[in-house]
């Protein structure tokens, strides 16, 4: 008994390696496991999208959700986990980081933009310039807010749903950075 289960350890192990990497997703080279686990919450991987500006490629994104949706008005009104794993294509500036937030609050959320000044400004002075190959993770919890990781670092944490809800619009909104990453983020070809 003991050796039958000794050697059905191991192909169990595999079995799980390989299921866990075929539901994990690539884009441009860029892999991303399929399940991350966000404290007491696994969330999977929803979608990826490519993130380009004037033919360069900028980033690939992650979105994950505790479940999978394709609809992106309920994602960010609902009061769940969620994450988006940005993995830099090329070197960006501050400027640029913070120039392309900038832009995007005020697209898809005006008035939030306002009222959330506060919270925006410290999200810019805690960004710093990225490298090619480095990874900004936001991450929202329910009663914790948003937390801001940057190149493994964490850089700072904003409480409340109102600044996550403005924050994932960036992708979500009606005005995205380019329609196919909000596609691919929603998990759609």
């Amino acid at each position: 008994m003991r050796q039958g289960l000794s050697l059905f350890l191991p192909f169990l192990a595999l079995v799980l390696v390989c299921a866990t990497q075929a539901r994990a997703g690539t884009i441009n080279g860029v892999t991303l496991p399929g399940t991350v686990q966000v404290g007491n919450t696994t969330l999977q991987l929803n979608g990826m999208g490519l993130r380009t500006k004037f033919m360069v490629k900028v980033y690939v994104a992650g979105f994950y959700l505790p479940q999978k949706s394709s609809d992106p008005a309920a994602i960010l009104k609902s009061d769940t986990p969620k994450r988006i794993v940005l993995h830099f294509c090329r070197d960006v500036s501050k400027d640029q980081l913070t120039g392309g937030f900038a832009e995007s609050f005020h697209n898809n959320s005006p008035d939030a933009e306002n009222i959330l000044k506060p919270d925006i400004e410290r999200l810019f002075a805690a960004l710093e310039p990225v490298k090619q190959d480095e990874e900004i993770v936001f991450t929202y919890l329910p009663g914790e807010g948003t937390s801001v990781v940057q190149g493994g670092k964490e850089k700072l944490a904003i409480s409340g749903s109102a600044f996550a809800e403005m924050l994932f619009s960036v992708w979500l909104g009606p005005k995205p950075p380019n329609a196919s990453l909000k596609k691919g983020l929603m998990g759609q070809p």
